[in-house]
């Protein structure tokens, strides 16, 4: 991800189609320009929450988001977003399948989560293939409600 990415980000970050199923409101072309900037300065420093650009490697191309953070439990969560024209190819399922792979072999975690909107059903439908679902909650910040799905090293290997 670079600032050569920042149209396509826009295209991500300022569609409704994209941002209501989470619900997260869009961003203006500045605002979507000042995240991917923050995302960019924030790079190398260590914290608690990983971003990687996904890109079409043929092409070289920006299509989404994806992330390892912790969630309200201090648990390991997984969390993506993809450009609404890549959407219902299997790019989702892909990847989520490779941040759980990541997170068991690569960071050594027992227990990966992933927080969804319960009405946000395409990304009910991939978290399904992966997780059991575990306990809906009020979530204060996205004001929604979201389920929260588990699943533990033991259940994936």
């Amino acid at each position: 991800m670079c600032k050569s990415d920042q149209s396509a980000y826009f295209d991500m970050m300022g569609n409704p189609n994209v941002m209501n199923p989470i619900p997260r409101d869009v961003m203006t072309r500045e605002e979507s320009n000042e995240h991917l900037n923050m995302l960019l300065d924030n790079e190398q420093k260590t914290s608690d929450k990983m971003v990687w650009a996904i890109q079409l490697k043929a092409e070289n191309e920006f299509i989404g988001l994806c992330a390892f953070l912790k969630n309200n439990e201090n648990n390991d969560e997984i969390g993506y977003r993809l450009r609404e024209k890549y959407w219902g190819v299997g790019y989702g399922t892909e990847i989520t399948k490779g941040l759980i792979d990541f997170g068991f072999k690569h960071l050594n975690t027992d227990l990966i989560t992933a927080d969804v909107y319960v009405a946000n059903l395409r990304s009910v439908k991939i978290l399904e293939k992966f997780f059991k679902g575990d306990i809906e909650f009020f979530n204060t910040e996205d004001k929604c409600t979201d389920r929260r799905y588990k699943l533990t090293r033991k259940e994936w290997l």
